[in-house]
């Protein structure tokens, strides 16, 4: 797992079968990006002038939609996982 620094959030990647309406399953090149996720680890938040952190507003568990264009995909052995700043999240389903 990682741990992620500052106020950065990571979410484990899932691969999802995608098909078409008529039950075409899509390559991975043709699929469409989702920007929904479960976040799996929060960072501590950022760091403040006087020295403390700003207290994060998601926490792990949490689905979120995030940027579509947002963080970085890595991957540590076999699990994929995206990186992203706490700003790239958009909204926190409930």
């Amino acid at each position: 797992m990682l741990r992620p620094l500052g106020n950065n959030v990571i979410l484990e990647m899932k691969e999802q079968e995608q098909k078409t309406a008529s039950g075409i399953i899509l390559t991975d090149s043709a699929k469409e990006k989702s920007n929904e996720g479960i976040v799996a680890a929060v960072g501590p938040g950022r760091l403040l002038e006087n020295g403390t952190r700003a207290e994060m507003q998601v926490k792990a568990g949490d689905k979120i939609i995030y940027s579509p264009f947002g963080g970085s995909e890595v991957k540590v052995g076999e699990a994929k996982y995206l990186v992203l700043s706490e700003d790239d999240v958009l909204a926190v389903v409930e």
